[in-house]
């Protein structure tokens, strides 16, 4: 089996989908069928159910998790013989869902290791798992705990995640908001994957209703502008409060508390049981896992 052909293989697994996995690979749709049909037919057994939408079946899940961790083992091969030749620097990658939290410890890594590279990788939390069992990442970062088998784990901090609006909207004098107060309130908020949007999907699930979303955006920035030009409001964690005054969020906007005990996030750092980090994620690990997380520091 060729190399390539397996990691075409974990693209498809991972979309459930050729035509999406084709234009990832930036390979044509008939060749890539091709490689996944000789696959099979090696293997004497399909991967995927074709019934309707393709889906991974169960002979597909458990190649698919042994391919992850022999192509993992290849990459780790690959990094420390390159560790080796750089006299020992090396490279550290460093999955997220969000990378404003992480910039002060990554500063500070960098200072103390100018000479090793840091790969960032922007990741939903629903892949870091397979990412980390696969040995794509070294470390990853969540909004909220992973519960999967094979990882290991440390919290870092825990904090409310309130609602931004403009200053003169009707709810901005409040102590504190209510979601049933916000379910006819227009939102800006990120695009289906975001540990945000994970987060306002589940307290309107948890009422059997859905937010009123008027704009999706990836970029963080962009959405803060749209609040605070006031075409919307959105949720804010406690972290981008920090510097700002008392109840207020960046760009001037009024920030509230959110009266549900749903509404925050544990900040989670991961990392696989199995694999063997190397001494650039393992110093990376020690300096988030000691930085001072408290709304002072």
């Amino acid at each position: 089996m060729e190399l390539n052909s397996l990691r075409q293989f974990l693209v498809v697994a991972r979309l459930e989908h050729l035509s999406r996995a084709a234009d990832e690979l930036r390979v044509a749709q008939p060749s890539l069928s091709r490689t996944i049909a000789r696959l099979e037919s090696e293997l004497g057994a399909p991967l995927f159910d074709r019934s309707g939408r393709l889906r991974l079946n169960d002979a597909g899940r458990l190649f698919r998790d042994h391919v992850d961790r022999a192509l993992g083992e290849l990459e780790a091969g690959r990094r420390a013989v390159a560790a080796t030749a750089s006299g020992g620097a090396g490279t550290v990658r460093l999955a997220s869902e969000t990378f404003l939290t992480l910039t002060g410890p990554l500063a500070a890594y960098k200072r103390a290791h100018p000479a090793v590279e840091i790969q960032l990788h922007w990741s939903p939390a629903e892949d870091m798992a397979r990412r980390l069992r696969a040995q794509d990442v070294d470390l990853c970062v969540t909004s909220q705990p992973i519960h999967a088998a094979g990882l290991e784990s440390a919290r870092l901090f825990e904090e409310a995640v309130g609602v931004a609006m403009r200053l003169d909207h009707p709810l901005a004098g409040r102590a504190s908001v209510s979601v049933d107060d916000l379910a006819d309130q227009p939102f800006i908020t990120a695009r289906k994957g975001h540990w945000i949007r994970r987060l306002l999907d589940r307290l309107f699930a948890a009422r059997d209703q859905a937010p009123r979303i008027v704009c999706e955006s990836d970029e963080p920035s962009a959405i803060a502008e749209l609040i605070g030009a006031g075409l919307g409001i959105g949720l804010v964690p406690a972290f981008a409060l920090r510097g700002a005054p008392p109840g207020a969020a960046p760009g001037g906007v009024a920030w509230l508390p959110v009266d549900s005990p749903d509404c925050r996030r544990t900040v989670t750092l991961h990392w696989s049981a199995d694999g063997h980090l190397p001494t650039a994620a393992r110093l990376m690990r020690a300096t988030i896992t000691g930085w001072d997380w408290s709304p002072g520091a």
